[in-house]
């Protein structure tokens, strides 16, 4: 597979590593061991490998990857996330590294890349004093000091005042221009930032109020914001109309078919006509549940303009529909639960488990319901609702590619916005944040006592790697990049980052393009701990159960 091998023969002229290696060799004889520099050799490499692979990922102007699968499917990305889920890693080191990443993603929602490039570059910067005989601990200590003065730094980065929908817009459009185009990015930035204040209405935030749906019809910028519910079904009988105005939603849980007995059950009858009677009495039962439901749309909707419409979890038979289609009812049936959830939400009322007790209070309303075909498929829109407290997001594209491409950016946005209402602050982005890190670190140096300073500047000298990183991805020269910076900062005293479209500094505040907080600071943080601990290892084993089997 083209892979280095993991472990190689050691060999040591030390009597205490012989003791030490026969000590292993004695527990098990296969076991496989790589100890000291060639251990530490061993993870570094495997952070540096993976670095390569992520960085030219970064930022708005990164290339993208095609990750193609045994059975042949075909996946372009440049999201972190995906590559790091769908690549198999079989090196152990690299498969840690790709473990701690993709969980600040399940935390925060973003930083991933950024996470195996910070984690690569500290190794890399280790790598370089330990060869001139420094001790790993001591590179540690240091790293620990400056993940302190990092964090420190974040703090004082955070914007004061009131999180308003012009910087949540601001927040999302950053995200999203690192996964898609910028055109696309654009247009879905309002969809995101409307989305999410939607639901903030309600309260508490909960991501899985906004729904999903992906139509593969025209072209990508048809993707728009239905603050309702679009769902993939539709009606079931060719008499029931295709449209309705000013709807009444009745959402319920009733069965409307006949079903079999639960308990085993046998009736015995003589004539034709005593089972003609069976059929009809048990045809009544459920004729007394939808005559209840037209009574109800009788009551509310004669005289008026006002419609209605059925959403029901569980079955609704062919007669069922048609004393419904005579009516002018609208019927769902086998609705998905989690659309079930969402209803009530999206249109008001309540989910009823009885058609006992219906009255208007159970009823939602919606003031537009009409069905849309494509091929095979039927979805029902319903929009124009009074007070949502669940939207959709009704993402359209030529192809699955596309389609599935566009849904990891807009899961990535709606997160992005999420995460700035939570911290209720953001932080500059363009590289500000590690150019301001690095700058308070070379600063602080003079301070650190004993070796740890030298761990303290390995650490600036890491953090860098972010904003050299995204000049190189937009096609500039990196170091002449950071001396520009480097310069603006010290000219303005403000955090300054790069503008990825001309090579020069920036004021990322000014310029739109911000942070979330709690990503920076997740990405400090766990990137100093991995490295660290990666850092400390001084002997790695082969020796499970696997290789004790014959013949292994």
């Amino acid at each position: 597979n083209g892979q280095l091998p993991l472990f190689t023969p050691y060999r040591s002229s030390s009597r205490s590593h012989c003791i030490r290696m026969s000590a292993i060799k004695t527990l098990n004889p296969k076991a496989e061991v790589a100890r000291a520099a060639q251990a530490i050799q061993l993870n570094i490499g495997a952070a540096i490998g993976l670095q390569s692979v992520l960085a030219t990922n970064l930022g708005p102007k990164g290339t993208m990857k095609m990750l193609v699968s045994g059975a042949g499917d075909i996946k372009i990305t440049k999201d972190g996330l995906v590559l790091l889920n769908e690549m198999q890693i079989q090196h152990p080191t690299a498969a840690l590294i790709a473990r701690a990443a993709t969980a600040q993603d399940d935390v925060t929602g973003d930083g991933t890349t950024s996470n195996v490039i910070l984690i690569g570059e500290m190794l890399k910067q280790a790598e370089r004093r330990i060869d001139e005989g420094m001790h790993p601990r001591v590179v540690a200590d240091g790293y620990e000091i400056a993940k302190g003065e990092a964090l420190k730094v974040l703090d004082t980065l955070k914007t004061k005042g009131e999180v308003d929908r012009a910087l949540l817009l601001k927040v999302a459009a950053t995200s999203l221009r690192t996964k898609i185009h910028t055109s696309m990015a654009d247009q879905l930035t309002e969809i995101v930032t409307d989305a999410v204040l939607t639901i903030a209405a309600a309260g508490s935030i909960d991501l899985h109020m906004v729904e999903i749906m992906m139509m593969m019809h025209r072209s990508a910028t048809d993707t728009k914001l239905v603050k309702g519910l679009v769902m993939d079904h539709g009606a079931r009988h060719p008499n029931m109309p295709k449209e309705l105005k000013n709807a009444y939603v009745l959402t319920c849980n009733v069965s409307l078919e006949y079903e079999k007995t639960e308990v085993n059950a046998s009736f015995f009858y003589k004539t034709a006509e005593e089972r003609e009677k069976m059929v009809k009495a048990e045809r009544e039962f459920i004729d007394r549940r939808c005559d209840k439901i037209i009574a109800l749309k009788k009551k509310m909707c004669d005289g008026t303009d006002k419609t209605m419409i059925v959403v029901n979890q569980k079955g609704i038979d062919p007669q069922s529909l048609d004393m419904l289609a005579a009516e002018g009812i609208v019927g769902l049936r086998r609705a998905k639960r989690r659309n079930m959830e969402r209803l009530t939400l999206a249109c008001g009322g309540e989910q009823m488990n009885s058609v006992d007790d219906l009255d208007e209070s159970c009823l939602g309303f919606a003031g537009h319901v009409y069905e849309h075909v494509l091929g095979e498929q039927k979805f029902t829109f319903m929009e124009e609702v009074k007070n949502p407290k669940s939207v959709s997001i009704l993402i359209k594209g030529p192809n699955k590619h596309t389609l599935t491409q566009i849904k990891d950016a807009v899961n990535d946005g709606l997160r992005a916005v999420k995460n700035a209402i939570d911290d209720n602050c953001v932080v500059p982005g363009a590289g500000a944040v590690e150019m301001a890190i690095y700058t308070h670190l070379k600063s602080i140096i003079k301070d650190v006592k004993g070796k740890a300073r030298l761990g303290v500047e390995a650490y600036a000298d890491a953090i860098l790697i972010i904003p050299k990183t995204l000049a190189k991805n937009s096609g500039f020269d990196a170091q002449e990049v950071i001396v520009k910076m480097q310069e603006q900062a010290e000219a303005s005293g403000e955090p300054v980052g790069i503008d990825v479209d001309t090579g020069e500094a920036c004021l990322p505040i000014d310029a739109g393009i911000v942070d979330n907080y709690v990503v920076k600071r997740n990405m400090i943080h766990s990137s100093s701990v991995i490295a660290n601990n990666l850092l400390l290892v001084d002997e790695v084993m082969r020796a499970g159960m696997t290789s004790l089997k014959p013949g292994s």
